[in-house]
């Protein structure tokens, strides 16, 4: 059994059958009483995200979850092939498996698949990943104090924005949690 107050951002824990990854905690305490723990949870098996509130102390089944070091291969359709890089077993991902996390794939990139008894329920990215830009419009010289920003694409099809001076060919890093733009990389 885990306490509420230990589920943080990224736990894994079983409700009626289900395996449900915290997306955000959030712990509430007004006046006197008891406090209450605010959770927003992804259902690893339908993909759907729900808020649940819990009152403090309360305690939730621990799931077994087991994270195994893949490495993307490719994408054929909706089916998404891993590979495991120490026995080279592989694991073909439907979409609604991959979730979000298609939109930052590239080939070779290593992830963690969260296995609950020997099945790859979900992905998990590294926090933030560096990308190329591929297309951008015009920089703009002067404006690199500025909140001024730009769309630009990376050279895997995402689009983000950026500030106004950043060009073709910069690396930028990415937050892979909110989509965002970290910083420049050189």
């Amino acid at each position: 059994m885990l306490n509420v107050t230990e589920l943080r951002s990224g736990a894994v824990f079983k409700e009626a059958g289900n395996f449900l990854q915290v997306l955000s905690y959030e712990h509430i305490k007004m006046g006197r009483g008891s406090g209450n723990v605010k959770v927003k949870v992804k259902n690893l098996k339908t993909g759907s995200t729900t808020e649940k509130s819990f009152i403090t102390g309360a305690r939730v089944d621990e799931a077994n979850v087991e994270k195994r070091k893949a490495q993307f291969l490719y994408q054929d359709g909706e089916i998404f092939n891993f590979m495991d890089p120490v026995s080279f077993e592989q694991y073909s991902l439907p979409k609604q498996v991959v979730s979000d996390a298609y939109k930052f794939l590239r080939d070779g990139l290593e992830v963690n698949l969260l296995v609950v008894d020997g099945e790859p329920l979900a992905v998990e990215l590294p926090l933030s990943l560096v990308y190329s830009i591929s297309e951008t419009g015009p920089e703009e010289k002067g404006n690199t104090v500025s909140s001024v920003y730009k769309e630009a694409v990376l050279d895997n099809g995402l689009i983000i924005k950026v500030p106004m001076f950043m060009k073709v060919g910069e690396h930028v890093k990415v937050d892979t949690r909110t989509g965002q733009y970290v910083e420049r990389v050189k």
